[in-house]
């Protein structure tokens, strides 16, 4: 078992469910708008690793400073400056993972126990300063490095083991051949309303979300950029003045004419197609940065 290997065992424990659930209704139950800035999509890409850059940036920084006795008043500013922010991060963390599958739940539920751990100690650092108590300041501080660095690593975990946060749907435009796909006549397609085709892929098919709007045709990867919802299965909705291709799952809205997020959880880009019509006739093929 690799080193990391463990955290896929705490993923598996479904007693833990019982005990997160209630906070996950609380975070689910917050407004929509106030969700989506936090979800990042109004960024087109997640908010919380970019807030959380702060905090972790501060802290080992501190920690550098704590160790040169000149230096120990901008040390203290900076453990400062990561607690402030680590509220937002915090909100942003726990705003993506209401919204995640059950194995990342567990993880972030103990990801979120140890960074709250941690700020609780550099805020006891911030106090024992404030008192003129510096080695023990010093020593909460780098007791709060610890358990905020090892906590770093669950949610690395999460990000690149267990793909959350992760765009679903460039997974799967990649294994789409380069070549144009024949979509089939436009007269077979439905009118506003999202329909499945397939694209040829190296060793298996790849499922597609079509929409036709009269004359035009939009194309999508089928699985949602989120957790890999079948958009095919999905609606067309008006959301924020866009008409949008909803997600069945979790309902993450997708402007049709480009992709971009209108609505979270999702907050990475929906993987559009370049379509062209030969003699009535729908193509098909991925976009330039992916061949």
């Amino acid at each position: 078992m690799s080193l990391m290997g463990f955290l896929d065992r705490i993923a598996d424990v479904t007693a833990f469910d019982k005990a997160i659930e209630p906070a996950r209704r609380a975070v689910q139950g917050m407004p929509s708008a106030v969700k989506d800035v936090l979800h990042g999509t109004w960024l087109g890409h997640p908010l919380h690793p970019v807030l959380v850059q702060v905090p972790v940036g501060s802290w080992v920084s501190a920690a550098l400073l704590d160790a040169v006795p000149p230096l120990r008043p901008a040390a203290t500013v900076l453990i400062g400056t990561g607690v402030a922010v680590s509220v937002p991060a915090a909100l942003s963390g726990a705003a993506d993972w209401s919204e995640q599958g059950a194995g990342v739940r567990r993880l972030g539920a103990l990801h979120a126990v140890m960074n709250t751990a941690a700020v609780g100690l550099y805020g006891g650092s911030l106090v024992a300063r404030a008192r003129g108590r510096g080695t023990l300041g010093r020593a909460l501080a780098y007791a709060g490095l610890g358990l905020a660095g090892s906590s770093a690593a669950i949610g690395g975990h999460m990000s690149y083991a267990q793909s959350s946060g992760a765009s679903h749907a460039a997974t799967a435009v990649r294994a789409l051949t380069t070549d144009w796909v024949d979509l089939g006549p436009l007269d077979d397609l439905p009118e506003g309303r999202p329909t499945m085709r397939t694209g040829k892929g190296g060793s298996m098919s790849v499922p597609l979300a079509v929409v036709r709007r009269g004359a035009r045709v939009d194309v999508f990867v089928g699985a949602c950029s989120h957790l890999s919802g079948p958009l095919d299965e999905g609606t067309v909705e008006t959301v924020r003045g866009s008409e949008c291709l909803v997600c069945p799952w979790h309902g993450s809205a997708f402007d049709l004419d480009d992709g971009e997020p209108r609505r979270g959880p999702a907050a990475n880009p929906q993987e559009k197609l370049e379509v062209r019509m030969d003699a009535g006739r729908v193509k098909a093929r991925v976009p330039s940065r992916h061949r």
